[in-house]
């Protein structure tokens, strides 16, 4: 594959959903490394602070879906930022799809984020978080544990690096500054990989983007890059 003749991968279409309070935009290099390397990209913009997370779900992803087969799509598949993959999960909790493809999660709060307990408390943040903001912590009630395990092939990448300290007070263990590693763990996910990337960062992580992509090819990710985080 040359620079200026990337392999097609006929029929193979990538949706791509950002994380809450971004845009489109924040996933440009994503969208830019995925079609340089064949695919049909398809980036979803959505009001994450302006409805629930189940109506988000029916907005965004089915937009996606429906993008993605007017255009022809045999194989879809997903690449989320944070808020992203739990509309994915929300999603195909109550469907299926036959032409689904394989799913990358970056810095999802599958578990919930403690940083959404703690900052739900202040009257301001509620105003700015919209209803699927305050659905990502920790309870037993909140959106992301309610969601159960995953019956799709997932790749899970966690950022282990953070340039927050405050944020990472309220954060167990390892985390990105706003999610810990250990809650984007879901049950039912076909691999996992942490690196040193934070939340914001990741997205144009050269290390992050060679592992989307081998997890999209393969499956799974490299064995090497676990070994040597």
């Amino acid at each position: 594959m040359s620079l200026l003749n990337p392999e097609k991968k006929p029929g193979e279409f990538v949706v791509l959903l950002h994380g809450w309070g971004r845009t489109d935009k924040s996933m440009l290099v994503l969208q830019l490394a995925l079609q340089h390397a064949g695919y049909e990209v398809v980036n979803v913009d959505y009001p994450s602070n302006d409805k629930t997370i189940k109506e988000l779900a029916e907005l965004a992803v089915a937009q996606g879906i429906y993008e993605c087969e007017a255009k022809g799509a045999k194989v879809i598949h997903f690449v989320t930022h944070s808020l992203g993959g739990i509309l994915v999960r929300q999603y195909f909790k109550e469907r299926k799809l036959g032409k689904l493809g394989r799913v990358v999660m970056l810095g999802t709060p599958n578990k919930g984020s403690e940083v959404i307990d703690m900052y739900r408390k202040f009257y301001l943040f509620r105003q700015f978080a919209g209803p699927a903001g305050l659905a990502l912590g920790t309870s037993e009630k909140d959106v992301p544990n309610n969601l159960g395990a995953v019956s799709f092939e997932l790749g899970v990448i966690a950022g282990s690096k953070s340039i927050n300290p405050i944020l990472s007070l309220m954060l167990p263990g390892d985390d990105d500054g706003k999610v810990s590693v250990e809650s984007t763990k879901v049950e039912g996910m076909s691999d996992f990989i942490a690196l040193p990337t934070t939340h914001p960062t990741m997205l144009a992580s050269p290390s992050v983007i060679k592992q989307m992509l081998h997890f999209l090819e393969h499956g799974h990710f490299e064995e090497q890059a676990k070994e040597n985080v």
